[in-house]
């Protein structure tokens, strides 16, 4: 049986908004560094953010005080044995995995369905962001309570790179706290 690889970033924060601009700058810087394109950084850093949202929103009720951890690991391949300008190359990262874990409210995973797009109206886009830019999304319960998102996106993915918002901390409708 094979261990699944430690994450690279293991954060845990409470249900505050005001922390939301400090994990989008993370993730985003953090998938540029790994090698994400602008775009594509941007729009994992977006998912993220509506989905840690969600979870103060909708699991924890707007209550401050909930838990949430977030576990972000790059996947790889090995690379051939080739040489860079500093020496051996390491693996090459193909994408990345991040998990999303509260102690909020469970609720049906096949409930979590994003609105009608014909509803035109502010707000309720998360889960539909989430699922058009991620390569993969699961919704789980998790068994201690709690709820434990799984999303993938891969670096050679072209999915929905034309919409990422340019600036992850410039979200509409927040004021400058994070709030929604």
């Amino acid at each position: 049986m094979t261990t699944p690889p430690k994450p690279d970033i293991a954060l845990e924060i409470v249900s505050n908004p005001i922390y939301l601009c400090a994990v989008r700058e993370m993730i985003n810087l953090s998938a540029k560094r790994l090698g994400f394109a602008d775009a594509q950084a941007s729009q994992v850093a977006l998912a993220v953010d509506e989905a840690i949202v969600n979870v103060m929103k909708h699991g924890y009720e707007r209550r401050l005080d909930g838990r949430i951890w977030l576990r972000m690991t790059p996947l790889t391949t090995p690379s051939p044995d080739t040489q860079g300008p500093q020496g051996p190359q390491g693996p090459q990262v193909t994408g990345l995995e991040i998990v999303i874990e509260d102690e909020a409210k469970q609720v049906d995973p096949d409930q979590i369905k994003g609105r009608d797009l014909e509803d035109i109206r502010p707000g309720g886009l998360g889960v539909h962001i989430i699922r058009e830019v991620m390569d993969e999304v699961r919704y789980e319960k998790r068994t201690s309570g709690g709820m434990r998102l799984t999303m993938v996106k891969q670096q050679a993915s072209d999915r929905s790179t034309n919409n990422a918002r340019p600036n992850p901390c410039a979200h509409a409708n927040r004021d400058e706290h994070g709030r929604t």
